[in-house]
């Protein structure tokens, strides 16, 4: 087990597979880095794969004496890429993720090699919010009822019955302090003037039908970050890393082999 520690002493668990440019995954909202479990191996056929976890879950201490903001948990990834002596790494954000990833592009573009971000969006009054009832899910995620509401914005509900081990990863799992921490961090993040700061050659997935972060987000962003590139998969929801795979993989494969770090 591996911790880096934060400039204000938060342990960060991160785990590493694969060999080859480094690539590091940040996973979504009161996730950890067990969302990327069906993904990770794949990547990790190309790619040294970094996985951690952000503070507040999994394996990584949850402190909740102060808000938690996408600059904090940039500098959480910054230091599990110290501790790991790596100089640039390519980033994979998903959902929350890639507001953190967003924000370490723009902050540390030297840091950076190729960008990829899933399911996002730009935060603050640009971007393109969720509808009530999408919502209403996140809040009672913790219940039984939301449980099962989550699970079908995540993905179609043919797909989420018949994986449950899958659906158990995408559901919140730490303390619900540290939960609203998350969500307040989300919430309140404004990224829209930082999007053209971005130099990193960038991909944006987007389920088509995702409804938690709706695929108008990956319009704006490709049209505000410099040369984007978009891939929207048809009949996907929020969850297109598992549901769409392997297509929505090899698409990630192929556009980091396109931008090599040297």
């Amino acid at each position: 087990m591996n911790h880096a520690i934060a400039a204000d002493g938060t342990r960060l668990w991160y785990d590493v597979h694969g060999a080859g440019e480094p690539l590091l995954l940040i996973h979504g909202q009161s996730l950890d880095h067990e969302m990327w479990e069906g993904v990770y191996t794949d990547l990790a056929e190309h790619h040294r794969v970094v996985r951690m976890d952000l503070r507040g879950t999994g394996g990584s201490d949850a402190p909740v004496d102060g808000p938690y903001s996408m600059e904090l948990l940039a500098g959480d990834a910054l230091a599990v890429l110290d501790d790991l002596g790596i100089d640039r790494a390519h980033v994979y954000g998903f959902s929350m993720g890639g507001k953190v990833a967003q924000t370490l592009a723009a902050s540390a573009p030297e840091r950076i090699g190729a960008l990829v971000l899933g399911s996002t969006a730009p935060g603050g009054d640009n971007e393109v919010e969720r509808p009530h009832h999408a919502s209403v899910a996140l809040r009672k995620a913790n219940t039984e009822e939301g449980r099962v509401l989550i699970a079908h914005l995540f993905y179609t509900p043919e797909w989420a019955d018949s994986h449950p081990e899958t659906v158990a990863r995408i559901l919140p799992r730490n303390p619900l302090r540290a939960q609203r921490r998350h969500y307040e961090a989300s919430l309140k993040h404004d990224g829209w003037d930082r999007l053209p700061l971005i130099q990193a050659p960038t991909l944006v997935v987007h389920g088509e039908d995702d409804e938690l972060t709706p695929v108008a987000n990956a319009e704006l962003l490709a049209e505000r970050i410099p040369d984007a590139r978009t891939l929207i998969l048809p009949g996907a929801r929020h969850g297109y890393p598992h549901e769409a795979a392997p297509k929505a993989t090899e698409a990630v494969v192929d556009f980091l082999a396109d931008h090599p770090l040297s």
